[in-house]
């Protein structure tokens, strides 16, 4: 009896190693820990936005507007929870990435702004922020990028024959992937005009 136990738990273990589930559990871990590396980027982006703001406050008290816009923006960021399950809800996926994106938007704004301040743009602590800004930028893109090869991967993954059958039988899904909202927009190449004035 103790034999024939063990020949069937050999067996199992071996359909299981052949079907793909220890390659899907293998992508799913990697894309947890691919998305905790986005959030810890856009965490520390948000961390950076409140001083950002109170530097740019001091030169530009007449651009309340965008000030509060770029503050409301990153209120909005922190409500929204970055949790594991976000992952598998495509619509709180993607209400957490349109909440970044204006995130992004109103820091294009500010940036836009502070062109008309040339002693803010000289200003040490201002440069320390916006580098420190340009670098979380960058590290934002790197960790987007492995979340989203990952995610690839995965997808891969649990569509491919035999591993869809296993992906099925226990319940697995493919993960929604960052998308871009004006994709349209932003195929088109923007104009240069330098005979307009900046906007405030």
């Amino acid at each position: 009896m103790r034999k024939i136990l063990t020949v069937l738990a050999a067996l199992a273990s071996l359909s299981l190693t052949n079907c793909g589930y220890n390659a899907i559990q293998s992508e799913d871990e990697q894309i947890k820990a691919n998305w905790s590396e986005v959030v810890n980027q856009y965490q520390r982006r948000a961390d950076l936005v409140p001083n950002l703001v109170n530097s740019v406050k001091g030169f530009a008290q007449q651009e309340k507007d965008v000030l509060l816009g770029v503050t409301n923006a990153r209120a909005k960021v922190g409500s929204i929870q970055a949790t594991p399950e976000v992952l598998n809800d495509p619509a709180a996926f993607q209400k957490f990435q349109a909440a970044q994106g204006e995130l992004s938007s109103a820091l294009s704004r500010l940036l836009v702004v502070t062109e008309n301040y040339p002693q803010l743009k000289s200003d040490a602590l201002f440069k320390d922020l916006m580098s420190q800004l340009e670098g979380t930028e960058n590290r934002i893109t790197v960790a987007r990028n492995r979340y989203i090869k990952a995610v690839q991967d995965y997808n891969v993954t649990i569509r491919s024959f035999p591993t869809n059958l296993t992906a099925m039988t226990f319940g697995y899904k493919e993960r929604p992937n960052f998308s871009v909202e004006n994709e349209k927009e932003i195929s088109t190449a923007p104009k240069v005009d330098f005979n307009s004035a900046p906007s405030k």
